[in-house]
């Protein structure tokens, strides 16, 4: 199993979603979202498993900064645009993805 975790560092659900996986011995790989983005493959994969309207983050600094409340606009390029929209932990794990701390469906993943 080779699980990938998209999100910051400074994210606490991130930071939970690494240790729990750490401390069961499983590889991951982690991708910091301030640096590098997610591609549009990528966010097509992972919208197999989650609805892309849950994929942004409503709550964020970002989505505020931006002025999205009064805004109409396309989720799927502005999240390709700018990351730091997304809810985060994205956690994957092959073609299966969660978003946000979710330790019960982790432990079922094989």
């Amino acid at each position: 199993m080779n699980i990938q975790i998209l999100g910051t560092k400074k994210c606490n659900e991130t930071k939970k979603a690494q240790r729990f996986v750490k401390e069961r011995g499983i590889k991951i790989h982690f991708r910091d979202l301030t640096e590098k983005g997610i591609s549009p493959g990528e966010l097509q994969n992972i919208t197999r498993k989650i609805d892309i309207d849950d994929l942004l983050d409503t709550e964020s600094k970002q989505y505020k900064k931006r002025g999205f409340e009064f805004m109409v606009f396309n989720t799927e390029e502005e999240l390709l645009e700018d990351p730091l929209l997304l809810k985060t932990p994205i956690v994957r794990n092959s073609n299966e993805a969660t978003i946000g701390y979710q330790p019960d469906i982790w432990k079922e993943w094989k």
